[in-house]
């Protein structure tokens, strides 16, 4: 059965370790204003965790009732995906006879791998951080010492926006192990089984400043001069030009240094219509309603002039598989087309056509089928260096 466990234990790492592989790719992601910033090295938590404790096997599993076990643990982070620390806990089981209760008290240390805490806010996952954790231990049984370990796996989420405090279901197996030739003493291995709540209390987390302006005296011209070439704002409007996407006409913060349009919404990854674009029946042909939908696309591209775009066309899945792959592409460069007529550089524009492939709606109505056809702008953000 140990071998088993430790098998068992090696395949749980593993899936932890591809899970810690799959998040670190965040840290290379800009973060907007407001976004949490990267756990720190040296970043401390307090992990607690209760629940009903189990023995698993004879004698203790036929000597004992079920019972309880808390869990205390104070953890350093070596990186955002790796704590250490001391742990200390207590078990009791209830005798079944009435007699004595087996209690264990145990002290030791161990290693904590998660999913880092530092994910955005609007995570897919809800920013659930699932966990796996080993303890080598001391444990004083009666007037016994003696050696153990234990392994428990569970998930947390925060339960406020500053991810202070973090709470959910975990599962623990811990085993005692006992010294052979022992007169008197049941000589055999305790394995029991934990199962209950966790709670986690870290110090919260650090989020990326909209932007940072020193105050400084009037009277000292160095410092001012450092200030405004860190927080330059060329466009004036309160956005400086490291986080503005449209530096050179004045904008808003919520839509990250762009104006307010009526028909298109700036985004950090695209630009997202608030209108549909209309073609002619199975034609690539435009509907007179498209044209002020284009021209705030072409307004819009010409204030952020950092944009590349990939433009891509969409079909219902009426009709066969090549008409409408060479109706998607036709209809995205259709638009790729008008842009550059209306004065963008066509080295900032790509066009592509996914026929049906990426449905946005069902196509089993006509309601489905209609939001199935459309064109989608996806914005990639090139910075040059001097370009703001």
């Amino acid at each position: 059965m140990y071998t088993k466990f430790v098998g068992s234990t090696a395949v749980t790492v593993a899936v932890f370790g591809l899970i810690c592989s799959t998040a670190a790719l965040a840290d290379d992601v800009v973060r907007a204003p407001g976004e949490p910033l990267p756990t720190q090295a040296g970043d401390f938590v307090l992990k607690l965790d209760g629940g009903a404790a189990f023995a698993l096997t004879d004698p203790q599993a036929s000597r004992f009732d079920v019972g309880g076990a808390v869990n205390a643990k104070a953890l350093w982070a070596l990186t955002p995906f790796l704590d250490i620390g001391p742990t200390v806990g207590f078990l009791t089981l209830p005798a079944a006879d009435g007699s004595a209760n087996g209690t264990a008290l145990s002290l030791g240390a161990g290693v904590q791998l998660k999913r880092p805490h530092d994910g955005p806010d609007d995570d897919a996952l809800f920013n659930i951080a699932p966990f796996l954790d080993v303890d080598a231990l001391y444990v004083r049984t009666g007037d016994l010492n003696r050696a153990g370990f234990n392994v428990g796996v569970g998930a947390l989420v925060p339960i406020d926006h500053n991810r202070v405090f973090w709470v959910g279901p975990f599962a623990r197996y811990q085993h005692i192990l006992q010294v052979p030739g022992r007169d008197g003493f049941d000589n055999t291995d305790g394995k029991m089984l934990v199962v209950g709540l966790a709670l986690e209390l870290s110090p919260g987390l650090r989020r990326e400043p909209a932007h940072v302006v020193e105050a400084a005296p009037a009277a000292v011209a160095e410092p001012i001069e450092i200030i405004k070439e860190v927080c330059a704002d060329k466009d004036a409007d309160g956005v400086p030009d490291s986080v503005d996407n449209c530096p050179e006409v004045k904008g808003t913060l919520e839509f990250y240094g762009c104006p307010a349009y009526a028909r298109v919404v700036v985004r950090p990854d695209k630009l997202e219509l608030k209108e549909k674009l209309y073609f002619a029946w199975d034609s690539a042909e435009f509907v007179d309603t498209s044209y002020p939908v284009l021209d705030e696309v072409v307004q819009a591209l010409k204030d952020h002039k950092a944009a590349q775009v990939q433009v891509e066309g969409h079909t219902s899945s009426e009709g066969g598989d090549d008409h409408n792959q060479s109706l998607s592409e036709a209809r995205a460069s259709a638009v790729l087309n008008y842009l550059v007529s209306r004065g963008i550089k066509a080295d900032r524009l790509i066009s592509k056509g996914f026929s049906s492939s990426v449905p946005r709606d069902t196509n089993g109505t006509s309601e489905g089928r209609e939001n199935n056809r459309r064109v989608e702008f996806v914005v990639n953000f090139v910075v040059v260096n001097g370009s703001n």
